[in-house]
């Protein structure tokens, strides 16, 4: 029996990582002040570009190392712990996934660190939705052969808000997966960026509308 499985990346396809960018950027603006929140954002982009994915832990350590004596830097790790994942999930985003696992095995394909990307998985629920099937890597696009070691299938169906990501998946595993592109996102909404690669096989507005194309 043909088998299909699932993979959902995270951030601005199951959880709106924009909204939780916008209410950090409010957090220190108000507990540091504008200029201090700029470092800190200032800091994230650089280590985004030498790492490859977005080190919110990391680029607080660096921040730390810049402003030594700062005793609210205790708070923000606080912040970060007890933020509320679980009401940044789009709507029917646990929704789509329960549908797909109707039809086949699931789990998240992520890019991230390996200590806050996996806390935002568990704390919004999404791990428990996938059954414990979480993957997270520095590059994912580079890891396709341990995807396949881990969870073998005859098709694959990816779901993520970013066409560069699924253009590399495509082109690695040609007509062995379906690209399902969710127009969320600030880097799904950048015209100029989505017009460098060629269209998903789907696209669709929101991932709440996934049942309605798988």
């Amino acid at each position: 029996m043909s088998q299909t499985f699932f993979l959902f990346d995270v951030d601005n396809t199951l959880l709106d990582n924009d909204r939780i960018l916008s209410d950090l950027r409010t957090h220190l603006e108000q507990e540091f002040g504008s200029d201090r929140c700029k470092q800190y954002f200032a800091t994230l982009e650089r280590l985004r570009t030498e790492l490859g994915y977005v080190d919110y832990l990391g680029a607080l350590q660096r921040y730390r190392l810049e402003n030594p004596r700062d005793p609210k830097l205790l708070a923000i790790s606080a912040w970060f712990i007890e933020y509320p994942f679980p009401d940044r999930l789009y709507p029917g985003a646990l929704q789509a996934v329960a549908h797909c696992r109707k039809k086949g095995l699931t789990a998240v394909l992520s890019d991230g660190d390996v200590v806050f990307q996996p806390w935002k998985v568990r704390r919004s629920g999404i791990w428990d939705a996938m059954e414990n099937r979480v993957l997270i890597y520095i590059h994912k696009e580079e890891m396709l052969d341990d995807v396949e070691r881990r969870y073998p299938a005859d098709h694959y169906v990816m779901v993520d808000d970013k066409l560069r990501l699924l253009s590399a998946i495509k082109s690695i595993w040609k007509d062995r997966v379906t690209t399902v592109f969710p127009k969320q996102g600030h880097y799904a909404l950048d015209t100029q960026a989505v017009a460098k690669y060629p269209p998903a096989d789907i696209t669709i507005d929101c991932i709440g509308d996934l049942p309605n194309v798988v």
